[in-house]
């Protein structure tokens, strides 16, 4: 188990690296910066690495379609270079939403672009010339001036295999996680109820994971929040998960509203997104169940805290044949208004 920390997107980002020192000397162990329709998560990243001596730094994520493969490629490997090998890259699909509206592109292909990345990255990575034809990309580029030539990395990475990291929730998505990845990010991660959404891709991925790859790092992020009032911890958090489940999205396309439906809450996501969508976002959050809340989160008195800790920390599928899942790394943030809960 390690312990995490995801910054928050909307603001408070300098005041919460000016303590990042401080939080690194108490065991913290890594920081995620995410990236939406907001400032880029690299510069942030390349900040934090500049500030900090071992905490390890992660991108959470970066958008499939927002760079190229190579132009992901070049930042990992200048992240991993500047942080002296602690950069992990987080990498996800976003949602048609952000990617056609904010970034002009096509939200299509999502697993197999995700895949033809990851390879091109880590030849990229091993500094091999570019000569790439996949479904989706084609490296040198066919057609245009007919000028391109396969080129490989002027530079020589920290290292030639930098970690990868996956946001995935649906079944194609984290099956190509377990396959692929270093390591998987699910949200909302249910412990008791993860298994039913997930267990059958985690091992089909795991039956074809190359057995040179770790064990797959379950990166589950939960807010944390110790208090007795676990009333009002509680309704700190709803908005949050009113948000995702009933906003984060169209209807008909959302992703968490899914995740919400497959963990059983199948009428109450209905009545959060029904709400949300209306305008109506206090209404969203009431109707947020309590377990929706409580149980994918560390809130309440210490002691129920660290009776959480160890159902959070087993997999959703530990797989019996293949290389198995690491305990996953706890994420926790301060529930501060610099640093948002999630």
């Amino acid at each position: 188990m390690r312990v995490g920390m995801v910054l928050n997107y909307s603001g408070g980002f300098t005041e919460t690296v000016s303590e990042l020192s401080d939080f690194e000397k108490a065991g913290l162990q890594v920081v995620f910066v995410p990236e939406a329709y907001s400032f880029d998560a690299v510069s942030q990243l390349g900040f934090i690495a500049a500030r900090t001596q071992r905490l390890e730094i992660a991108s959470g994520i970066l958008p499939i379609y927002s760079r190229t493969p190579a132009l992901t490629a070049m930042t990992a490997a200048g992240l991993d270079y500047v942080s002296g090998g602690r950069f992990t890259l987080g990498l996800g699909t976003s949602g048609p939403q952000v990617i056609e509206g904010w970034h002009g592109v096509r939200y299509d292909a999502p697993v197999g672009r995700t895949r033809e990345l990851i390879e091109i990255c880590r030849m990229v990575w091993r500094r091999e010339r570019l000569d790439y034809h996949g479904k989706h990309y084609t490296l040198p580029y066919a057609g245009g001036t007919g000028l391109g030539k396969p080129l490989k990395l002027i530079n020589h990475p920290v290292r030639e295999r930098i970690p990868i990291m996956i946001a995935a929730l649906g079944p194609k998505n984290v099956e190509l996680a377990a396959e692929l990845a270093e390591g998987w990010q699910p949200i909302f991660y249910f412990p008791e109820k993860a298994a039913l959404t997930w267990a059958a891709p985690l091992r089909e991925g795991a039956a074809k994971r190359d057995p040179l790859l770790p064990p797959l790092d379950v990166i589950a992020a939960a807010p944390l929040a110790i208090g007795e009032d676990v009333t009002a911890l509680r309704d700190l958090l709803r908005p949050m998960f009113a948000l995702y489940v009933g906003g984060m999205g169209a209807r008909g396309k959302n992703f968490y509203y899914d995740l919400a439906c497959r963990y059983g809450y199948e009428r109450e996501a209905g009545l959060i997104q029904d709400a949300y969508l209306g305008g109506r976002k206090d209404e969203a959050a009431a109707r947020v169940p309590a377990d929706l809340v409580e149980k994918p989160s560390l809130i309440g008195p210490l002691g129920h805290v660290k009776e959480r800790l160890p159902p959070t920390a087993r997999p959703a599928s530990p797989p019996s044949t293949s290389p198995p899942c690491r305990p996953p790394t706890s994420s926790a943030c301060r529930t501060s208004k610099r640093s948002a809960p999630w």
